[in-house]
Parts: C-alpha cells; structure tokens; sequence
C-alpha cells in the first residue's frame, strides 16, 4: 500500500463558473489557470502521483505547454490513472477537502464523487469529497481563492 497528499491553490478572476471535481459550479467569479483551474483534482492528480513516486501535476502537464490551455482536468486525472495503470498500481480510496468561503459545495459533493470515481475506475464509495471554511481567514477567507488536500491510497 501507498498514501499520497497533494495541495493545490488556485486565485480568482472575472468569470461566472468554476471546476471543482470535474463539476461545474455557478459563482460569481472564474478560476485564474492555465488550465481548468480545478484545484480539487490538481491535488487529487498531486496525491496519486506522489503516491507512485511519478512526481508532480506540473511535471507530467506543464503549463508551459500550449495544449494544456484551458484542458479539462478530468482529462488530466484520466492520463494519470493510465500511468498508475502502467506500474501496476491502482487507487484504493480518495479523500479530498476543499477550503473555499463561497460558494457553498455540499450541494454538488455527491456528483464529485460519482465523477472521480468514474474518471478512476473506482467504486464511488471508495472517494469522499468535503468543504470547509478558513472561518474568514487568509486567502480562501477573503475569497480571493480556493485550496484543496487530496489524500491517497494506492495498492
């Protein structure tokens, strides 16, 4: 058995969505990235790579590279089971914790998880999703972004 954690930041900017998890949530603001700006599966794609000792997100897609532009990190979290699939390992479970002040997440964490799940091949209670406040504190407390932790087990 392997345990990985990963971390991921992403600001805001003008917009009126955002990716987390691979689902769209309305907001009245957007992601600044390069990509998607799911933070969420970043760390998720963070964890599981660090689990396989395979490096990091950025090494594997970095956003230097043009066809990364605005990609679905779905696609990304996909590429990375492929290449846990390639040294023999898989996701035994996925935790991840989403600190944001707004919007409100509870309501979309169920399709979260069915995402993750499908993206990983996994069983949907095998991946849990929450969100937690900074109680107004730093950064995500004055909502100028959202963070993630993902933790990992891999077999």
């Amino acid at each position: 058995m392997r345990i990985g954690h990963g971390y991921d930041v992403h600001a805001f900017c003008e917009g009126d969505s955002i990716r987390l998890c691979g689902v769209t949530i309305a907001h009245n603001r957007g992601f600044k990235a390069h990509s998607d700006g799911d933070v969420a599966l970043h760390a998720l794609c963070d964890a599981l790579l660090g689990a396989a000792a395979l490096g990091d997100i950025g090494r594997h897609f970095p956003d230097t590279d043009a066809k990364y532009q605005n990609i679905d990190s779905r696609l990304l979290l996909r590429e990375v089971k492929q290449l846990l699939h390639n040294d023999g390992l898989v996701c035994n479970n996925a935790d991840i914790t989403i600190v944001a002040q707004a919007p409100k997440l509870a309501p979309h964490t169920g399709a979260m998880c069915e995402a993750i799940a499908s993206d990983l091949s996994i069983a949907v209670n095998r991946v849990n999703v929450k969100a937690t406040t900074s109680e107004w504190l730093g950064f995500t407390g004055r909502e100028e972004g959202i963070a993630a932790h993902a933790v990992v087990t891999l077999v």
